[in-house]
């Protein structure tokens, strides 16, 4: 009886070990640590001399973990679309690192409209097609072929589940920019993360609706005190909101992330 025991808890450190229970983070300064990243989880002030010191805006990334059972690990980098994350190889190293069984929530769309006529590394080509593709010009004058937003979401989801990760596709957060007494319409990403969500079958979370909600319940004097730098970094009190809004959003789908939401994330407000 004893040597069956001992090979049964033997067995389960081994099954720990090759099947991962955290939870990874891929997206841009909204996300990120600090609102910045840079590879580490150190917090960022922005480097520029007309903002106070003082001044900080982390992504809600960063309080996530404090709902959760779960480790986050936040590979979220400031000023990154979806085409750049690819492009600089970030994606690759994030499936290279996750094991079978890790949760990956991507989440992108701030950085990834046109930049107009010269390339900025960032856009994508326009629409929702997996095959459309455009052609843009370099500040060089030479010329580079992009993809769609879906395309490079497409493609590192699909990477996730062959590693046998859980993606979870989001729509961006809003802008505090608002129409009347309420958060204006989202942009054309939200809608591109929906359809990559439909396309690969993958748990998609309307971020950017359960944020909209909850600050128009808060109302926009309110919310305005949550924006110091500009109309789309949060403050930390700000970034706290967002965060229970991604919880709220796992709490009222059908990702089995939910099963991981702790006491705490189980009374953030419903809206």
């Amino acid at each position: 009886m004893y040597s069956l025991l001992k090979l049964i808890a033997v067995s389960s450190i081994v099954i720990l070990n090759i099947v991962g229970q955290s939870v990874y983070l891929a997206g841009d300064s909204t996300m990120a640590k600090g609102g910045g990243g840079g590879g580490t989880d150190g917090a960022v002030i922005y480097p520029f001399p007309e903002i106070p010191a003082e001044v900080f805006c982390p992504g809600w990334g960063q309080y996530l973990e404090q709902y959760l059972t779960v480790p986050v690990i936040n590979r979220a980098i400031a000023g990154r679309s979806a085409r750049s994350y690819t492009d600089e190889g970030r994606f690759t190293s994030l499936i290279n690192e996750v094991q079978s069984g890790d949760y990956v929530i991507i989440e992108f769309g701030h950085n990834d409209g046109s930049s107009g006529a010269i390339d900025n590394g960032r856009e994508d080509a326009y629409g929702d097609s997996y095959d459309t593709i455009a052609t843009v010009t370099e500040a060089d004058g030479t010329t580079k072929v992009i993809h769609t937003f879906t395309y490079y979401l497409q493609n590192a989801v699909t990477a996730l589940q062959a590693k046998g990760a859980i993606p979870i596709v989001s729509s961006q957060t809003p802008d505090n920019i608002w129409s009347g007494d309420v958060i204006a319409t989202g942009p054309r990403f939200v809608g591109y993360a929906q359809l990559v969500g439909q396309r690969t079958g993958t748990v998609y979370v309307d971020h950017y609706d359960y944020v909209a909600q909850a600050y128009n319940a808060y109302g926009q004097t309110m919310v305005m005190t949550w924006y110091p730098l500009d109309h789309t970094h949060t403050s930390p009190t700000g970034a706290n909101i967002v965060a229970e809004a991604f919880v709220r959003g796992l709490l009222c789908g059908s990702s089995i992330l939910k099963s991981k939401v702790n006491t705490a994330g189980q009374a953030v407000p419903s809206e």
